[in-house]
């Protein structure tokens, strides 16, 4: 089965190195691991060697994972102080948003998972220790560490039944996580599947998000343009939106006579991208690039066409609207919750235990069409006693879940 899954690694390497050609994300997948390993060698050569090597290597998929990972990364460097931090992204999605982050020493692209590849990529670094972030289970570098005794984690985990390792086919897969030093869970549920395959080294201690988002609520980065354009009125967000969600919003929008305004933070903010949705909009909409003292009330609508500040743009909205719920699945409701927003997003959420509780505790709701839409907002936006009700569950959820990252590193040994 290993010969099969090194196949399957070659020709997918294969594969994006044909779309490189025609598509711009492929050509950064490309471009970011050429000569990946003689970059790695000279970024490294000042460190010392061997056992006296003190490096913890934490990888993330994609700019989720990372916002995910992102607490324990910091207090680890807190708590830790003689370790470098060596950071690696499996998409440019991630490396190229994140690729001057701070708090990181090294910043990689993570070279494809053939054995090769991992045993040359482990000897180069020599890490202490390893983290990754919810998942991400490559056999080569998991056989790699495990060879070689380093110490592997997996943060905020989680499993489903219907994954590849509690299937009848997936013995193979099994064997590869069974490799993992410990897993640190999000839930009950991830810790009854994997006692189910012989697996016990686990520790559930909840969803770094959390953690993130409970911080990214105490920042209070003020954006003063999108203040004057809040100001004495009340403000839907559609936070990391589609066509598909945007779709849905229009109907209200494009209502004439009506005074709510709304920022729309699409999920892919290139040009055409932004151009697309104002040319589908029956009212004009501001760029956010262009916005400016003399303009920023002369629209309902305002466009964020820049990346990195969503997040703290959640203190400014009475309801939420999160993307991705007509599609594979919601973005971060976690992110609005945290400022005590009610949010709402499309049928596509059972894959997330936040949806699925704020649901039942009443922060959050659910919507298939544009009317459903417009009925749940208008009564928010009317009843007051329910709309503080969904606030205050909102924000006491995010609280009564923080405090994961604490739990994790409580466990590691530096």
């Amino acid at each position: 089965m290993s010969h099969l899954y090194n196949i399957s690694i070659y020709l997918y390497s294969f594969v994006i190195q044909v779309a490189s050609f025609f598509n711009s994300k492929a050509r950064l997948w490309i471009d970011g691991r050429k000569d990946i390993f003689k970059r790695i060698k000279e970024a490294l050569e000042d460190e010392p060697s061997g056992e006296a090597r003190m490096i913890a290597w934490f990888h993330c998929a994609s700019l989720g994972e990372f916002e995910q990972g992102r607490p324990v990364i910091e207090e680890f460097r807190s708590r830790f102080p003689a370790y470098k931090i060596f950071l690696t992204f499996f998409s440019p999605s991630g490396f190229e948003v994140r690729k001057n982050y701070k708090d990181a020493d090294y910043i990689f692209y993570l070279p494809a998972d053939t054995r090769l590849n991992a045993e040359r990529f482990i000897s180069i670094v020599n890490p202490r220790m390893v983290f990754f972030i919810k998942y991400e289970y490559w056999y080569n570098y998991l056989r790699c560490l495990h060879n070689k005794e380093i110490p592997f984690y997996i943060i905020s985990a989680i499993f489903r039944p219907g994954q590849h390792f509690f299937k009848w086919y997936g013995s193979w897969f099994r064997d590869q996580i069974k490799q993992v030093t410990c897993f640190f869970l999000q839930d009950n549920e991830s810790a009854k599947l994997l006692l189910k395959i012989g697996i016990n080294r686990f520790s559930v201690t909840g969803d770094t998000r959390f953690d993130r988002v409970y911080a990214i609520a105490r920042q209070f980065h003020s954006y003063p343009l999108i203040e004057e354009f809040c100001r004495d009125s009340q403000v839907i967000l559609a936070g990391s939106s589609w066509a598909e969600d945007e779709e849905i919003l229009f109907p209200m929008m494009n209502k004439s006579g009506s005074s709510l305004r709304f920022i729309i933070a699409p999920h892919e903010t290139h040009s055409e991208r932004i151009s697309s949705l104002i040319s589908r909009l029956k009212i004009p909409a501001l760029r956010y690039s262009e916005a400016g003292n003399e303009n920023i009330h002369d629209f309902r609508v305002l466009i964020i066409d820049s990346i990195g500040i969503l997040a703290h743009l959640y203190q400014y909205p009475f309801i939420a609207y999160i993307g991705g719920g007509f599609g594979s699945g919601i973005h971060n409701i976690l992110e609005a919750a945290a400022f005590g927003v009610p949010v709402i997003f499309g049928p596509n959420y059972k894959k997330f235990r936040e949806a699925k509780e704020l649901i039942s505790l009443g922060g959050a709701f659910t919507i298939s069409d544009a009317n459903q839409f417009i009925q749940i907002t208008n009564r928010l936006l009317t009843h007051t006693e329910e709309y503080s009700t969904s606030s205050v569950i909102c924000y006491q959820y995010v609280q009564e879940h923080k405090g994961v990252t604490e739990k994790i590193l409580e466990k590691i040994n530096g």
